[in-house]
């Protein structure tokens, strides 16, 4: 398998996960702004959609978006159980991956374009704040996002926790986003992962 990655973009969440799972996979990087890969290929070849992630399978197939992919990566290897199997905590683990997809990760986004208003910063800003502060109270109460278990929502919402210093804002804000943020950043596969793409 091939992993298409921008260092310290969301690609880093798979990235993490297919290290998670012990998966064989080799690593290519695509630039921000020609989205020409490391050999100089053109990246909308591999993906139209222009963006990483981009997973391209052993048979040629490619998977892109964040949550996709880590339902390929977990039913790849279950046995590692990176989330639940089955039933009511299996959907509340995919509860998860579309809240940190559509709510949060979404949210960073304009704040990132050159071409957002400078007006609609202030409040986007505060929108996502509402948006972390709902994950904030559910993990004052529970070790990871799942309760007890780790699973890969917790790397998602670690991943996207990064970008807020881009933002000017801090984790700091959010005592047990900070505390679960640091736990995350701990595990053998994310310190490997951020230490292929150069982010430590």
């Amino acid at each position: 398998m091939k992993l298409y990655f921008m260092p310290g973009a969301c690609s880093l969440a798979p990235h993490i996960a297919l290290l998670e799972a012990g998966l064989p996979f080799s690593l290519v990087a695509v630039d921000y702004r020609t989205r020409k890969t490391a050999g100089g290929g053109d990246f909308y070849k591999i993906s139209p959609k222009g963006y990483v992630p981009a997973l391209v399978l052993d048979n040629g197939e490619v998977l892109t978006e964040v949550p996709v992919i880590f339902q390929f990566v977990d039913s790849k290897v279950p046995q590692a159980a990176l989330l639940p199997a089955s039933g009511l905590k299996r959907l509340r683990s995919l509860e998860w991956l579309n809240f940190i997809a559509t709510e949060i990760h979404k949210s960073f986004s304009p704040l990132f374009r050159p071409e957002t208003p400078t007006s609609f910063c202030v409040p986007g800003r505060l929108h996502l704040c509402r948006r972390l502060s709902i994950v904030e109270d559910h993990l004052c109460q529970h070790e990871y996002l799942m309760g007890d278990d780790f699973s890969l929502a917790d790397v998602y919402l670690f991943v996207l926790c990064r970008w807020l210093k881009d933002q000017d804002m801090t984790l700091a804000d959010w005592s047990s986003l900070h505390r679960h943020s640091e736990k995350i950043r701990m595990r053998p596969s994310v310190q490997q992962a951020m230490g292929w793409e150069g982010l430590l």
